[in-house]
This record gives structure tokens, C-alpha cells and sequence, in this order.
């Protein structure tokens, strides 16, 4: 006979008190062919999931896996009726997540879950955890979305995560599923605990080596009280998250500082020309994993131009005018604010700084206003084709000197 189980995220939320939007469906003792006559719409490619007839709500078969091969795609699929709902919760990466609710409302826990939430501990299920990589990228992404309710991770858990990346299971993962659970962490809420919990089982260094390097690099206490590279990239990540949703701000709060990772040990603490390095290993992070073009490009322009605008009031006119034309503020001028946020961001996710006043961010705001406040078309009608860049040049020049000899007043 059929049985429909509740299962996963909604159950588990429920538990914690936390509205869930979604809800997934396990169907115990009934074929494809039956779910099709009932109306299901079929949509898994792998296995056999339905769109419920009206709700369109996902319901998938209960099925048990079987490690065929490396990686995320090395599985293979048992969906037949006999399958028990207790086999199927057997399969999932989290006791959190193994446990299912009846239509009478009762609750199925056959691996201890409602302990586990009860005790804020984030699990896995069984030793088969360690043969879907994809699980490490997961449980990172819960460690930081669970973080202010105080989960943590349990250590068995934590060493098995590491003999994964030890194994070489990281390796096997595709880009696509590594940047989808990095833009739904980044996105999220305390992305720095999904990234530290990567560094912590080893597997930052293999999926983001450029971020991976910056821990234990040291940088001048008089700008950074906190030292560490690594640690300020994180302390920025958390101002970004405070002052923006966007996930490019994000992005680019991570990638800002990739280029103190590689300067010559000789050099260290300074970091001389750690923005156009950082500019090549950005390009090479978007080019291995599918970045979005957004992303990749706020990245490369707070990269090259932070320290530009943390060094605003000592720029000369024509500097702030190559920042303003570098960064596409006169055509992108919703882009150039998540420049100067993601500035904010870096200039606050410091030691002792988190509060502090980033006037650096209002002086480029007033300075674009004073550049785009020039009649561009009276210019260029008064000018040959080829002198009109120019002229419009010298006169947003002129006016952000205005702009600033009137502020120093």
C-alpha cells in the first residue's frame, strides 16, 4: 500500500521553530507507473521524482544508493516498492535530515535526529557519508546557516570529512555543484563559518586555493590589528553581509585580497602590489569555477581600486577621475555603490573596527555626483569628435576639484 512521508528540511525546521517554505515528499510502496495514473508529472532524470498533480510539490520514490564509481555522480539507484521509508532515510547526509513524518503526524527518527537537534550537534547518518563529496560542501553550508542556534559539528563527523579530502572524494567534485553551495552560503547567513569549516577538514585548499592561501600570512598591525590575512578576509566577509545582500558584494568582499596570498616571503608584511595579483588569480578562480560574469567583474574592480578609495583624501583630482572611469561609475552607477560597499566592508572588517566611520565611501559618492553633474551634451556640441573625450574629461576634472576644495573649507 501506499505511504506518503513528509521529509528532510521541513521536518527538521519544524523541530527548530523556523518556517520552512518548502516541502519534499517520500513515497514508500508504489511504482512510477502508479504515481503517472495518479496524475504525477515525472521530472528526475536520475531517479524517479513527481510533481504532485496540484500542489506541484516534489515527490520522490524511496530508493537506497550504491557507490558505483568517483565523485558526485558515482551512484546508483534502487527505487523499488519494497524500499522501507527507514532505508531510504538511511541514505541522507545528516541525522538532522533523517527524519520523516507520517500522514498522522507521527515522527520517524530511526537515527537519532531529534537528539541531535535537541543538542545542537550537526551528523552524519552512517559510514556511507564518505562516498558523496557533495556532503562536505553541505554540511559547511548548514554549519554556517545553523551557526547562531549554536550547532556545531560532531567530531567523528568532522574526521570523516577529512579522510574524504584526504582520499582525493574532493577532487571528483564538478564546478557547477561547488558554486552552487557556495553562492547559496555566500548568500546566506555567517558565510566566514562555511569557509572555515572547509579550511578546517582540508578542503578549502583544494576547491579555493587562492583563499586558502591567505591564512598565516601576516600584514602591517598598523592597518590591520588583526594581522592575519585569512582572518581579515573572514572579518570582511561578515561586513559584507551586514551591509549588503547582494551576492556580488560578497564575492568580491572574499576575493578582495587574493594577491597578499602569493607576495615573496621577503616582502611580507608589506603587500606592494597585491592588487593587479590579485586581478590574475580572480580570473583564474572565474575561469574554474562558473562565477557569474557580475561577480567576477566587482571583484577584479575592488581588487585593483580598494586602496584607491581607502587613500581618498590624498588623491589629486585626476586620480579620483581614473577610479571613477576605471570602475564604470558614469555607466554602471549601481555597480560603483557596490564598490564603495564592499570598500566599507574591508575598511570595517578589521580588529577593533568594526564600527568605525568609512567617510572615504561619501567623498567618491560626492565626487561622482560632482564629475556626472557636467553637461556632456552641451561639450560635445561645442567640440570636434575627436577632442570631445577630452573635453568632457577636463571638465568633470574641474569639477571634482571644485567639489574638493569646497569640502575642505
Amino acid at each position: 500500500m501506499m505511504q506518503v512521508y513528509l521529509v528532510g528540511g521541513a521536518v527538521r525546521d519544524a523541530q527548530l521553530g523556523i518556517p520552512h517554505r518548502e516541502r519534499d515528499w517520500c513515497v514508500v510502496g508504489a511504482t512510477p507507473a502508479e504515481l503517472e495514473a495518479q496524475g504525477y508529472r515525472r521530472v528526475g532524470k536520475d531517479f524517479p521524482v513527481f510533481l504532485h498533480p496540484e500542489t506541484g510539490e516534489e515527490y520522490a520514490l524511496a530508493r537506497t544508493e550504491r557507490k558505483t564509481g568517483p565523485g558526485y555522480p558515482g551512484f546508483e539507484f534502487n527505487c523499488s516498492p519494497d524500499v522501507t521509508i527507514e532505508e531510504d532515510l538511511g541514505r541522507r547526509d545528516l541525522t538532522i535530515n533523517a527524519i520523516a513524518r507520517d500522514q498522522d503526524g507521527n515522527l520517524i527518527d530511526p537515527w537519532g535526529g531529534l537528539a541531535d537537534i535537541e543538542n545542537r550537534i550537526l551528523r552524519h547518518v552512517g559510514d556511507a557519508f564518505v562516498e558523496d563529496p557533495v556532503r562536505i560542501l553541505r554540511v559547511a553550508r548548514f554549519a554556517a546557516r545553523f551557526a547562531d542556534l549554536g550547532f556545531t559539528i560532531a567530531d567523528e563527523t568532522l574526521q570523516l570529512m577529512r579522510r574524504m579530502v584526504d582520499d582525493g572524494e574532493v577532487d571528483a567534485l564538478v564546478p557547477d555543484r561547488v558554486w552552487k553551495e557556495t553562492e547559496l552560503a555566500l548568500t546566506g547567513r555567517n558565510a566566514r563559518v562555511f569557509f572555515e569549516t572547509l579550511r578546517s577538514c582540508g578542503a578549502l585548499r583544494v576547491l579555493y586555493p587562492e583563499v586558502d592561501a591567505l591564512f598565516g600570512v601576516p600584514q602591517p598591525e598598523q592597518w590591520h590589528p588583526e594581522i592575519d590575512t585569512g582572518l581579515h578576509v573572514m572579518m570582511v566577509l561578515d561586513q559584507a553581509e551586514a551591509l549588503s545582500p547582494d551576492l556580488e558584494v560578497r564575492f568580491a568582499a572574499l576575493v578582495h585580497d587574493l594577491g597578499k596570498g602569493n607576495t615573496p616571503e621577503y616582502r611580507l608584511p608589506s603587500h606592494h602590489g597585491h592588487e593587479k595579483r590579485g586581478c590574475k588569480l580572480i580570473r583564474t578562480l572565474a575561469t574554474r569555477l562558473p562565477v557569474p560574469n557580475a561577480c567576477r567583474d566587482l571583484g577584479l574592480i575592488v581588487s585593483e581600486f580598494h586602496t584607491h578609495v581607502h587613500r581618498a583624501f590624498e588623491l589629486r583630482p585626476k586620480s579620483v577621475l581614473k577610479v571613477l572611469e576605471r570602475t564604470d561609475a558614469f555607466r554602471r552607477p549601481e555597480r560603483f555603490e557596490q564598490f564603495l560597499c564592499t570598500c566599507e566592508a574591508d575598511a570595517r572588517g578589521r580588529k577593533g573596527l568594526a564600527d568605525r566611520r568609512y567617510a572615504q565611501a561619501d567623498f567618491f559618492r560626492q565626487a561622482f555626483a560632482a564629475a556626472a553633474s557636467i553637461d556632456a551634451a552641451a561639450i560635445a556640441a561645442g567640440h570636434e569628435s575627436r577632442k570631445i573625450p577630452a573635453a568632457i574629461r577636463r571638465a568633470r576634472t574641474a569639477a571634482i576639484s571644485e567639489f574638493i576644495a569646497a569640502s575642505r573649507q
